[in-house]
């Protein structure tokens, strides 16, 4: 049996800092309710923060482990907002001296406090001078992003048929629960502060069929997932992001109701190359283009 080995954290290795002077100013932070509207519906209320923001050479990569991209408009943001991983995949607005730039949050920056992001430098180019080093920001969290793709799984190094652990990308919000149908109900898995979500006793030698809610209630049901591990894969979806059913204690919804039946063909497998990743700034998929809520 394969043991799970954690990346290394990345906050243990060096990190440039581009900050001018060391009385750095502290900005306060306040937040504002905002209301978007989608298809004449009203979308929950986000809370704009206003704070500063940084940069450091980022890759795309960073402790949602997700793979680098060529040009990386991402955030990490610090413990509290980060959330043990909760955060990950998310989109943030970021509004600077010159302008707004969308970033997806892929890391976390342990020394910043509450109301300080840390930009890729590329982003940070964006809405202020990189030689200021830090600037005021305000930043708002996107519901359903625009995503550069259909929705993928990595198969971790180390997955066997006893031991399972999977990353989902281009969610367009945090991904909120995924779970796996085994003998016709759903297994919630457990998710890491590295961004993977688990399942500790494995599910058998697949292929799998993985069940996943984002943060804004939406549901996608991937097929044919196959246990190949360090590889990306793009399954067959259905459910298209549909908002998931509100469920109470006095009618829980039955276990596999919005399951698709388990493919046994095999799905797509795209060799796992960080340099084939499409940067954030690519067409969005059709599935969530333009979506808002």
């Amino acid at each position: 049996m394969l043991d799970s080995v954690e990346p290394t954290p990345w906050w243990r290795l060096r990190r440039t800092w581009l900050i001018a002077g060391a009385g750095a100013v502290v900005a306060a932070t306040a937040t504002v309710a905002l209301v978007a509207q989608s298809s004449g519906a009203a979308c929950a209320a986000a809370a704009a923060t206003t704070g500063q923001a940084t940069y450091y050479a980022a890759d795309g990569g960073g402790n949602c482990s997700f793979d680098q991209v060529s040009n990386p408009l991402v955030v990490a943001l610090g413990n509290a907002e980060y959330k043990a991983g909760a955060a990950c995949g998310g989109y943030l607005d970021v509004k600077g001296p010159k302008g707004t730039v969308r970033v997806k949050v892929t890391d976390r920056c342990p020394e910043c406090p509450a109301g300080h992001i840390d930009l890729s430098k590329q982003a940070f180019a964006k809405i202020g001078d990189v030689s200021a080093g830090v600037i005021k920001v305000t930043y708002t969290p996107v519901t359903s992003a625009s995503v550069p793709g259909p929705m993928s799984v990595r198969v971790k190094e180390g997955s066997s048929r006893y031991w399972l652990a999977l990353r989902l990308d281009n969610v367009g919000n945090p991904t909120s629960t995924v779970e796996l149908q085994q003998s016709g109900a759903w297994k919630a898995l457990t998710h890491t502060e590295y961004n993977y979500w688990i399942a500790q006793n494995g599910a058998g030698p697949g292929p799998f069929t993985v069940r996943v809610t984002d943060s804004a209630g939406r549901r996608t049901t991937l097929t044919g997932v196959t246990l190949t591990p360090g590889t990306v894969q793009r399954p067959g979806a259905t459910g298209g992001g549909t908002v998931a059913p509100k469920t109470t204690a006095a009618s829980p919804k039955p276990a596999a109701s919005s399951a698709a039946p388990p493919s046994t063909a095999p799905s797509t497998l795209v060799a796992d190359s960080p340099a084939a990743e499409s940067p954030a700034t690519d067409t969005p998929s059709a599935a969530f283009a333009g979506s808002r809520c």
